[in-house]
């Protein structure tokens, strides 16, 4: 496995696990208004974990734009908007409409296309 498709798989895991994770975290309580619902919610492992994947990520990101061009790697990025919807969908049975469908399949036609061009 090379190492570019290494730090984007890495970056694709850890901006997905940090969105579910502050999903998770922020889903627990229905007052978000209310000043001990925040101090509360940091004191939940799920915040601190998506902290940790988004250090994370930041790491594999900057390592993954060091090995390509800045638009492929923009555009590769945005497969991680279909790996949080996917995520969503089977850990919090979030909708999966028509038109969250065509997007996410327009996003990964995007990537195809971005992938067949290198």
């Amino acid at each position: 496995m090379s190492l570019t498709l290494l730090l984007w798989l890495l970056n694709l895991a850890a901006d997905t696990g940090g969105q579910l994770a502050f999903k998770k975290a922020a889903s627990a309580e229905a007052d978000s208004e209310n000043l001990a619902y925040w101090l509360n919610m940091a004191r939940k492992p799920w915040i601190w974990g998506g902290i940790f994947c988004y250090v994370a990520e930041f790491f594999a990101w900057a390592g993954f734009l060091s090995q390509v061009e800045l638009g492929v790697g923009v555009m590769l990025g945005s497969f991680n908007i279909v790996a949080i919807v996917i995520g969503g969908r089977f850990l919090f049975n979030e909708r999966l409409t028509p038109w969250r469908i065509a997007g996410v399949s327009l996003i990964t036609l995007g990537v195809m296309l971005v992938g067949v061009g290198q």
